[in-house]
């Protein structure tokens, strides 16, 4: 079903339909009334004739046609009865709001089951169970029971609002509505079990009139339809702003006993939303922060700002937040400059940031002949005036107008910081954005700038399916660096040595020395054991070193199967290169710092298939290594490509299905190339 009905249904049914507009059953009927829905509304109680002012039925075989739409406002325990109705009915969607389904244990969730496999029989669409309900202000189709629509009434405006949670998805509607921002779409799903936050997004982005899209997810298990939503989304230049709770352990637990949530590592999430060109927020201010900007249409060529102020501190604070986020501090010309010293008082500051000081008291058209000089410069993307201190004396509205003009003439981002509520209406009248402080406004300027750069670079494409949990076995250390051999990475010369006369026999072929290491797939981290073994150079040591090797598994319980022998590899940087099959993105590829200290001490990078190497080069150079790669005090860059070409091997290998996980670690990088030192690799059972 084509879930445009959802948003746009002809007719819609209340099941639980009550008298009381202040009722959950109540609520959606008073909703649309006011809202003026224009199609058909059927309550439904046997208690009662009329409801609100509307004929009401005994059941829904009462009702004189096939509603698009049904409202479940019914407690738990008659829930599947009403869904059973809709059903044979030919109903073609649902909003359930009763709770204490798969939220709720092993007998909610057997519930939920039942509720879903009704509906797959006819292909009726279920929203929830536990869904507050949706809302399309754009035609009335209000089936949802907030109280926030009291509190706050509707605007209808750009922004959409997508949430499981039904109360983060009137919280950011709230928030927005107090700064006078209208919404469109207010949406909650609920448990997810059937229609998707990510599957609603992908329609909503579809409406002409969405023109940003905030979404709240407490488990992201739809990553198909959340990629379909973001290309659709970057199509039309609609930015998506989401929210994903659980980041910390406590959180995940919460989530998971809120909605059934399956857990993921939470960096796997940060890197498929950004493939994909969604700004992840935060906490809830930040879903909203910079919406104001959103909404101008701008598109900046860069992140340089002008800062304009009547106060020298202004500037200073300015200054500091723009290194801090991340923004840059343009660098005006000669021209610009001196164009600008020609209007300012001789004490003022015509370096950028400008201080025009407190002269904006006794010359209001300041600001007027001040912004088109800095307009006129190339190297100005964006413009921040600052007013901390304004009054009675201050003409703040002309100030306004005269923004306003600027704007409308040379196009560029302007926004405002000011403490004072009056200064800030006189800016928002003519629609530019408005802060309380500089901080606020330079943090939102540099979400808002990054993201459309997130968004342009987004390579998207589809979601690789989530293959099954599997057992899996791991491989021994030689048969893991054939395995990854024959696919392009190099490894050492080596060899299996049933003794330690064979081991010396090896050491010959190896004029750098050898490492020993023992030869089992039980014990896949050998150096925490003590059986590695390197630099060895004579067959003195080699000797010694087999017999402590043989004698330590010998302790350990683990079967002699012989020592592997290796070359000594020249020195090099340590990385490590890995991945493994997330439940529920598939194909997951890790690079960083390798070593004895990879968990201790972390820094890595996630990516999903497939990437290039211009994805890997990125990934190197968020590291706190990343500058190796660049080349440092003279020294040769260290070799990207070669740490591509073991990423892309281990992103084929998992991609076959045969193999859940890869462990290259240490990969020696050198300006060079690459080698594998060690690999670990665990491949599927059965």
């Amino acid at each position: 079903m084509c879930l445009s009905t959802l948003l746009n249904p002809a007719s819609v049914a209340i099941f639980g339909a009550s008298r009381n507009p202040e009722k959950i059953g109540g609520r959606p009927i008073r909703f649309m009334k006011e809202m003026g829905f224009a199609g058909a509304i059927y309550p439904i109680n046997p208690q009662h004739e009329e409801v609100q002012g509307l004929t009401c039925y005994l059941n829904l075989d009462a009702v004189p046609e096939v509603p698009d739409a049904a409202i479940i406002a019914v407690p738990k325990d008659r829930v599947l009865e009403a869904i059973e109705a809709c059903a044979t009915r030919g109903v073609k969607v649902c909003v359930v709001m009763a709770s204490g389904f798969s939220e709720a244990g092993a007998e909610g969730k057997a519930a939920e089951q039942k509720m879903l496999a009704i509906a797959a029989r006819t292909g009726m669409r279920i929203v929830g169970p536990n869904s507050q309900g949706l809302a399309n202000f754009h035609n009335g189709a209000i089936l949802n029971f907030s109280t926030m629509f009291i509190e706050e009434p509707p605007k209808v405006g750009p922004v959409a609002c997508i949430s499981q949670s039904g109360a983060m998805s009137v919280v950011p509607y709230g928030m927005l509505r107090q700064r006078g921002i209208g919404v469109g779409h207010c949406h909650a799903t609920g448990n997810d079990a059937d229609v998707t936050v990510s599957e609603l997004a992908a329609e909503v982005v579809l409406d002409p009139k969405v023109k940003l899209c905030i979404l709240y997810m407490e488990s992201l298990r739809d990553p198909k339809n959340l990629a379909i939503a973001a290309e659709r989304a970057r199509e039309r230049g609609v930015p998506i702003i989401a929210l994903k709770s659980g980041r910390s352990a406590h959180g995940k637990r919460a989530a998971a006993s809120h909605t059934g949530a399956i857990a993921t590592e939470d960096r796997v999430i940060d890197a498929f939303l950004e493939r994909h060109g969604i700004w992840r927020a935060e906490g809830t201010e930040a879903l909203v922060q910079a919406a104001e900007i959103y909404l101008q249409g701008w598109r900046p060529t860069g992140k340089r700002i002008a800062v304009v102020s009547n106060s020298g501190a202004t500037c200073v604070l300015s200054a500091d937040a723009i290194e801090r986020y991340g923004m840059e501090l343009a660098q005006f010309s000669p021209e610009t400059e001196e164009s600008i010293r020609q209007v300012l008082p001789d004490f003022a500051a015509s370096k950028n940031p400008i201080d025009i000081t407190a002269a904006l008291l006794t010359d209001s058209g300041l600001f007027g002949k001040v912004l088109p000089r800095t307009g006129e410069d190339a190297e100005v993307d964006i413009l921040m005036i600052g007013i901390p201190v304004s009054g009675k004396a201050y003409d703040f509205d002309r100030f306004a107008q005269d923004t306003a003009d600027f704007i409308r003439t040379y196009g560029k981002p302007v926004v405002l910081a000011a403490p004072q509520r009056d200064v800030r209406a006189a800016f928002a009248r003519h629609g530019i954005p408005t802060f309380e402080t500089e901080d606020s406004a330079i943090r939102a300027l540099a979400q808002f700038t990054d993201h459309l750069a997130m968004m342009q670079q987004a390579p998207g494409g589809a979601v690789t399916p989530a293959q099954t949990s599997v057992a899996g076995a791991t491989l021994d250390e030689y048969a893991s660096l054939d395995l990854i051999a024959a696919k392009g990475v190099a490894v050492p010369l080596r060899q299996i040595c049933g003794t330690a006369q064979d081991a010396q026999a090896f050491l010959a072929t190896c004029p750098n020395g050898i490492v020993l290491k023992a030869s089992s797939a039980e014990v896949p981290h050998k150096s925490e054991h003590g059986l590695v073994r390197i630099g060895l150079k004579t067959p003195e040591d080699v000797a010694r070193n087999f017999a402590e090797i043989e004698a330590k598994m010998g302790e350990m319980g683990v079967a002699f199967e012989g020592v592997l022998a290796a070359e000594m590899l020249a020195s090099g940087r340590e990385l490590v290169v890995g991945g493994y099959i997330d439940p529920v993105f598939g194909p997951v590829v890790i690079v960083g710092e390798g070593g004895v200290a990879v968990e201790a001490m972390p820094d890595n990078q996630l990516l999903l298939t497939p990437f290039s190497l211009s994805d890997i080069e990125a990934a190197l150079t968020k590291l706190r290594i990343g500058p190796l790669f660049k080349g440092v005090r003279g020294a040769r860059p260290l070799n990207a490509q070669a740490v591509f070409q073991a990423a892309r091997s281990v992103a084929e290998l998992l991609g076959e299905g045969a193999v859940l996980s890869v462990d290259i670690n240490p990969l020696i990088t050198t300006p060079d190339g690459a080698t594998a030192a060690d690999a670990l690799v665990e491949i599927r059972q059965g």
